[in-house]
């Protein structure tokens, strides 16, 4: 499957507590009409137990220029998603007060309406509530994950 090229994302959830986030691969649309995205994250992981205790989250649709924060993201052991803002352009969504990215190609706000145990997986389909404005100052040169790397997309 590292041969299918696929979207690089960061997925933010505000707990009460902390920001919580991660880079995520494994977002797809499912549904139109109503909007309808499919979050899978590991089971074993902190992301999942936390959007599962809170029902919601922020999707930040990353860009070429964004590969750093990608890697941020990604990190083990990473600390709280505020301190990996820190210094770039962000906002909270007004439906979840998740940290949005202001330099992201596209941004959604989500509530969970189903969650499925899937191998060593947690799928969440998720109600698209909102879409942030966000985009401003970088042209849309899209970053994916191919091969096990990140790769630049032209339009």
């Amino acid at each position: 499957m590292r041969m299918l090229p696929t979207g690089v994302t960061v997925v933010t959830i505000a707990d009460g507590r902390d920001d919580i986030g991660a880079t995520v691969s494994a977002l797809v649309s499912v549904s139109v009409d109503p909007p309808v995205v499919m979050l899978s994250v590991s089971a074993e992981g902190y992301v999942a137990e936390v959007v599962e205790e809170v029902g919601a989250f922020a999707v930040s649709v990353l860009g070429a220029h964004q590969r750093a924060l990608a890697g941020r993201f990604a990190a083990e052991g990473r600390p709280s998603a505020r301190l990996l803002v820190s210094g770039q352009p962000h906002h909270r969504g007004e439906h979840t007060r998740a940290i949005v990215l202001d330099d992201a190609l596209a941004a959604l706000e989500c509530s969970v309406r189903q969650r499925v145990e899937v191998g060593d997986h947690v799928v969440f389909f998720a109600d698209v509530m909102g879409l942030p404005e966000v985009g401003t100052g970088h042209p849309g040169r899209a970053m994916v994950r191919w091969d096990g790397r990140y790769h630049t997309v032209e339009r």
